[in-house]
């Protein structure tokens, strides 16, 4: 075989005769087969040769001095078990051949055969080489064996410490929902012993609200589809709920499944909620401020400018009206003046409803002069039920709902009449024939208002006007209380009607709430403040004293305005009614006539450029410590006119004779002007 003719084969020789000896390496070099050959005669040679090693086979003799084959066999099976022997004997017997087979030997030759010898040892050699491989391939296998077992121990180890120390619930159950093993961590987190674990089974554990959906979890298990998240409720045994994401997966009847907790995730995911729609809800409550902070803005820009205009506006008024009553006194009676006292009459309706135009812009920038007082909003309403009624006309149907226990409000009782008139004619002109329009008043406690329309929290007594016509829209209704704004055709109306009623009720210190739907009608509150209890018994305030007989044609008045026009007129009025009277333009020009002549009353313009009314009555006063003093005005600063008193301002264009009515009054009462008390104003000139 090519193995044993790779190189020479190192021989060991047991073999006392010479002459076999070299008959034995004859027959090896004649069939080519190189050999070193170390001979030994002895057992002591053949145990040194053993112990010296390197040989590749054995030959041996059966019989030697004092020594054996099979003892010599035996030796080298205990010292040399790896070493291939073949027997070689001049005559071997069947039994000897047997029991040297037994005892491991690879082959014998008998002597005389020697031809045979080296096909022997080659193949003696071949079956060496075999074992050898396969004692090498036996012990690379049993040593990877050991190294599998060690893995597979190792892995067993670290699964079963996975299993008893992970914070994870790991569970093996029945696709039935019985559960079958669950790992330390279930009584660890659940509270419950593994007894009662496995007896209450899946379903038994689960939250009652999501057993449909653990039915269909283990029905998905049951079909072979993996479960990769389901989130469900699990019950501890004090009885909370924790959440737990579970990831399954089934073989055959049995399912695995790994739980996590998350329940914290849950809660922080539930404040994180909680916390966007807290942050929504304030955007949206911001959102809302800012927009009632512009409408207000705008409002208040608007209320400045129409506060302004009307100022102006009633000077204009004061002169028209002032001269139209000139005319009226220097027309002569009879019919050939009848035209001129016409087109006068024009001329003062006009100017009269200019007037009103101006009443309804300060009503809506909240400078016009109020007079509240306790007032029954019930006998107010039934004393207007007629002329409501007749300015509805027969097409519309009037009712009105009274609460009897109305609590008394504190308000202007002229100019409550006007609200409601006004409301009615909005809601008539927005109903088709055979609307309803209700007149209804309640006591209301407010909470923190919506609009900016809306009052203040508090109690207050609410006039209700609602009618069943059109409705508004919600464009409209953002724009229902500016001036000059509204839905209906040219010539129907000037637009201030609910600017009026908004700066009315803001002014005495309520609001207006409008509810409204288009096609459905309109609702219009006006929230009026409740008048104190010991003010709701109270009348109306006594009249003053008037001047007595001929106390006026000694009186002189210092007439301070810087609109000549007006000065003219008013200064006309004075004189006409018999007073002395002295102009000035200004308030240093007054001033400095204080210091040259005695005055009986100050009658000043409050709007003045440079030095206003107020700071004009303060000086005076340093002059004159007992002069009374009238404002007059086209509207009334609300600070700083607060505690002068209805009685000392006079509203400009002049009307019904006040200014001669409250003349008298400030005259004949002989009392002096407290304008002490009252401050200076830091600011001088015309107001905004």
């Amino acid at each position: 075989m090519p193995e044993a003719r790779a190189g020479a084969i190192d021989i060991l020789l047991l073999e006392d005769s010479d002459v076999d000896a070299e008959l034995l390496a004859g027959h090896l070099a004649k069939a080519d087969l190189e050999a070193r050959i170390t001979r030994v005669v002895d057992r002591r040679g053949f145990v040194a040769a053993l112990e010296a090693g390197g040989h590749a086979i054995l030959l041996a003799d059966y019989a030697l001095p004092n020594f054996d084959g099979l003892a010599a066999l035996e030796l080298a099976r205990r010292r040399r078990p790896d070493l291939p022997v073949i027997f070689v004997s001049g005559v071997v017997g069947e039994e000897f051949a047997t029991n040297a087979l037994k005892l491991g030997a690879s082959d014998y030759v008998v002597k005389r055969n020697l031809s045979r010898l080296p096909a022997a040892i080659e193949r003696a050699l071949a079956e060496s080489h075999e074992r050898a491989e396969r004692r090498r391939a036996e012990e690379a296998l049993r040593r990877l064996n050991a190294t599998l077992e060690a893995q597979v121990e190792a892995r067993t180890r670290e699964r079963d410490r996975i299993w008893r120390l992970s914070r994870d619930l790991f569970a093996v159950g029945a696709c039935d929902g019985r559960l079958l093993a669950v790992n330390p961590a279930w009584w660890r987190i659940t509270g419950f012993e593994e007894d009662d674990l496995l007896s209450r089974g899946v379903e038994g554990l689960s939250h009652p609200d999501d057993r449909p959906a653990i039915s269909a979890m283990l029905g998905a298990l049951a079909a072979g589809e993996p479960i990769e998240r389901f989130e469900g409720r699990l019950r501890r045994r004090d009885g909370a709920w924790l959440w737990v994401s579970w990831t399954a997966v089934a073989e055959g009847e049995v399912f695995y499944a790994v739980g996590r907790d998350i329940t914290a995730e849950k809660l922080a995911a539930a404040e994180l909620a909680q916390a966007n729609a807290s942050l929504k809800a304030e955007i949206v409550e911001r959102e809302a401020i800012e927009r009632t902070l512009r409408q207000m803005q705008r409002l208040e820009a608007i209320g400045q400018l129409t506060s302004g205009v009307a100022h102006d506006f009633n000077n204009l008024l004061t002169v028209i009206l002032g001269n139209v009553g000139f005319l009226e006194e220097d027309t002569p009676p009879g019919p050939e003046a009848a035209r001129t006292r016409r087109r006068l009459d024009h001329v003062r309706a006009a100017a009269e409803r200019g007037a009103r135009l101006t009443a309804q812009l300060l009503a809506f920038s909240r400078r016009q002069r109020l007079e509240p007082r306790p007032v029954d909003l019930n006998e107010t309403v039934s004393s207007l039920r007629e002329l409501l009624q007749s300015t509805m006309g027969g097409a519309i149907r009037l009712e009105t709902v009274l609460n009897a226990d109305l609590w008394p409000a504190m308000v202007d009782p002229t100019q409550i009449e006007m609200i409601i008139l006004n409301l009615a004619i909005n809601a008539r002109d927005a109903m088709e024939v055979g609307g309803g329009l209700t007149v209804e008043t309640g006591n209301v406690s407010l909470g923190a208002p919506v609009r900016p329309e809306e009052p203040s929290p508090g109690d207050y007594v609410a006039l209700t006007v609602s009618d069943t016509g059109c409705g508004m829209t919600e464009d409209v209704l953002a724009k229902a209380f500016e001036p000059f704004f509204t839905t209906k055709g040219p010539g129907r109306g000037s637009g201030l009607g609910l600017a009026q009623v908004h700066g009315f009720a803001k002014q005495s210190g309520g609001g207006v709430r409008i509810d409204t739907r288009p096609g459905e009608g309109t609702s219009v509150k006006v929230y009026l403040p409740r008048a104190p209890v010991d003010q709701a018994a109270g009348g109306p305030p006594k009249p003053q004293a008037c001047d007595p007989p001929g106390a006026r044609l000694q009186a002189r008045i210092l007439l301070v305005d810087d609109d000549s026009a007006v000065r003219d007129v008013t200064s006309t009025i004075l004189k006409d009614l018999g007073y002395a009277v002295v102009e000035a333009g200004s308030g240093g020009a007054a001033l400095e006539t204080l210091k040259a002549q005695r005055f009986d009353l100050l009658l000043v313009d409050y709007a003045m450029p440079g030095m206003n009314g107020m700071e004009t009555a303060v000086a005076a006063h340093e002059i004159a410590p007992t002069m009374p003093v009238l404002f007059v005005t086209g509207y009334a600063d609300l600070t700083a006119l607060r505690e002068v008193g209805e009685h000392r301002i006079v509203q400009k264009p002049f009307r019904d004779k006040e200014l001669e009515r409250k003349v008298r009054q400030v005259l004949g009462s002989g009392a002096t002007a407290n304008v002490v008390a009252l401050p200076r104003r830091a600011a001088p000139g015309r107001l905004p």
